[in-house]
């Protein structure tokens, strides 16, 4: 074998050194470039911490509403104080019904008390009357010579349900009046009161 001269072994030893390849072969990074990605991998992690604690907030501040707004009453769906309410004393009541266009029929079941009718029972219908919303008036026929004129409001009371009594409060001011032998003169008595509606009836269970 022929000896190598001088230049060929250094051409020999570059050519081994350097190689007949890419100083970056494909698929490997360079080393800058590798550095420079790791704070894009350090970032992701805490991105998707950040999106959690968000979504973990939101779900916590919706448990705080108030559940009232998921019970309140549908839009446009009035209260029915059609019904019987107690009246002024003991074992009396008065019967109301709200009817068509803010009519107003019933009637009042009261115990006598002039000297022609005293202690027995008597039925006294509402003349004429109208309601509004919660307001209601009305007043009566004659029955011996007196009649009984109210304006007040419906409220909610203290019963839980319709089948409670007091489910609903009547308050206002009963006028009562009574004419004279000749219906042409009436003496007024104004008092403020407060009659609670009587248990409704409910479907019987099954």
């Amino acid at each position: 074998m022929q000896p190598l001269s001088f230049c060929q072994g250094q051409e020999a030893l570059d050519h081994l050194k350097n190689g007949p390849y890419p100083a970056n072969p494909p698929g490997l990074v360079p080393q800058e470039t590798a550095v420079s990605a790791a704070p894009k991998r350090m970032l992701y992690p805490r991105c998707m911490r950040l999106l959690t604690a968000i979504v973990v907030a939101l779900c916590w501040l919706s448990c705080l509403l108030p559940i009232s707004t998921a019970q309140a009453p549908t839009p446009g769906v009035a209260d029915d104080y059609s019904g019987m309410y107690s009246f002024v004393k003991d074992g009396e009541f008065i019967q109301i019904t709200e009817e068509d266009k803010g009519a107003v029929s019933g009637f009042i079941s009261r115990y006598g008390d002039s000297e022609n009718d005293k202690g027995a029972f008597l039925d006294q219908f509402v003349k004429s009357g109208n309601w509004s919303a919660r307001k209601l008036t009305f007043i009566t026929e004659k029955v011996h010579g007196v009649f009984y004129t109210f304006e007040g409001t419906f409220d909610r009371g203290p019963g839980k349900k319709p089948a409670d009594e007091g489910y609903y409060i009547l308050r206002g001011t009963l006028t009562r009046s009574v004419t004279s032998l000749d219906g042409k003169s009436a003496s007024t008595q104004s008092r403020q009161v407060e009659f609670r509606s009587f248990p409704r009836d409910v479907d019987p269970p099954k």
